[in-house]
């Protein structure tokens, strides 16, 4: 993370406002003090998780993404109880992306249903849209497969079944 002295002046006063706002945290917040204040580069790289960067084409994917099982879950409640019986259900689910190696996309998950309020019906379970395994290829070519059905808001049981199976 590159700044100036002055933006490195800043932060170290706002680190030392937080250690003094915040007792519990104030070890912490002295260290990254320290870090910013004598420009430590290596231990200056942690500053950059905490402020990530996703980029508009990935927020709209990751929309994309949530709309097309919101999509399946309707298209599910419609379908007639033979042909629900067809689709594992268990596999509607938005099971979110891997925290481990997709950590922005679940960050931006949690902000979509948690901040904005977005798609309430989605189960957030123990794991928080933490995946625990990669998702973000599979996703991709679920959506692939969805975007070429005729009607992606009126699905059938097959059409379902082969945008799970991508």
């Amino acid at each position: 993370m590159e700044m100036t002295n002055a933006q490195r002046l800043i932060l170290s006063n706002q680190y030392y406002l937080m250690s003094k706002m915040n007792p519990e945290n104030a070890a912490k917040y002295r260290r990254l003090q320290t870090i910013v204040e004598r420009g430590y580069g290596l231990q200056m790289r942690e500053l950059d998780k905490d402020f990530g960067c996703l980029e508009e084409e990935d927020c709209r994917n990751v929309i994309d993404f949530m709309e097309m099982y919101h999509a399946m879950q309707e298209s599910f409640k419609m379908l007639s109880e033979d042909n629900q019986n067809q689709v594992d259900q268990r596999r509607l689910q938005f099971l979110g992306f891997d925290a481990a190696t997709e950590s922005q996309l679940v960050h931006y998950v949690r902000f979509l249903t948690d901040e904005e309020g977005l798609y309430p019906q989605f189960d957030k379970s123990e794991h928080m849209f933490n995946s625990q395994v990669p998702m973000l290829e599979k996703y991709h070519r679920m959506l692939q497969t969805w975007r070429n059905c005729p009607r992606q808001y009126h699905l059938s049981a097959t059409e379902i079944q082969q945008i799970q199976n991508a």
